[in-house]
């Protein structure tokens, strides 16, 4: 056997440890399965490369998996609702000036939820992406709408999509906003959908 096979053996067999490391330490999940699309931004900015993907997210998680999603105060949970209701009325409007609310709520109720805030956005969104991993795409596309380069459909779906995201922070158990999210009661003809 020629030293280039059994180098390439090697590799093989030590990414698969590394994957196969990654995914016990939560919860026997792959990064593929943990992260779901947000898994591909880092295998598309390495290039097609799992191993440098695997070990950014795997850093990620390190820095991020501790974060205890802290619970809202008394209230918040409806006053949050509230508002969101109220920045989707005004959507129709000002859709502008909503994607910039939504964006900001968005970012105050993670970082109330206990998620890194006040800094970086890229922080906030590596944090939130090792526990809402399903939603981080929709806060991204959200944040990016609010330099007012996307056209009202853009941003109609940014908000859309941002929604995710702002069910799974605003219900008190995660697994609540997949069974009956807060406020989402829309009067017709008001804003996203």
């Amino acid at each position: 056997m020629s030293r280039a096979v059994i180098i390439a053996g090697a590799v093989v067999a030590l990414a698969a440890a590394f994957f196969a490391a990654l995914g016990r330490g939560r919860g026997g999940r792959s990064p593929r399965r943990r992260f779901g699309p947000e898994y591909d931004r880092p295998v598309t900015r390495h290039k097609g490369d799992t191993m440098a993907a695997g070990r950014e997210l795997g850093a990620r998680m390190k820095q991020h998996g501790a974060v205890k999603e802290q619970p809202l105060p008394a209230g918040a949970r409806e006053q949050y609702a509230a508002q969101w209701a109220g920045i989707q009325q005004r959507f129709v409007d000002s859709p502008q000036e909503s994607v910039t609310e939504a964006d900001a709520l968005l970012a105050r109720l993670a970082k109330d939820r206990g998620f890194p805030g006040g800094g970086p956005f890229e922080e906030q969104l590596a944090a939130l992406s090792v526990h809402h991993a399903s939603h981080v795409d929709g806060y991204r596309r959200m944040h990016r709408a609010v330099d007012g380069q996307e056209s009202t459909e853009e941003m109609r779906r940014a908000m859309i999509e941002g929604r995710g995201l702002f069910d799974a922070l605003v219900a008190e158990h995660p697994d609540d906003s997949r069974r009956h999210p807060p406020g989402r009661h829309h009067a017709k003809g008001s804003g996203p959908r």
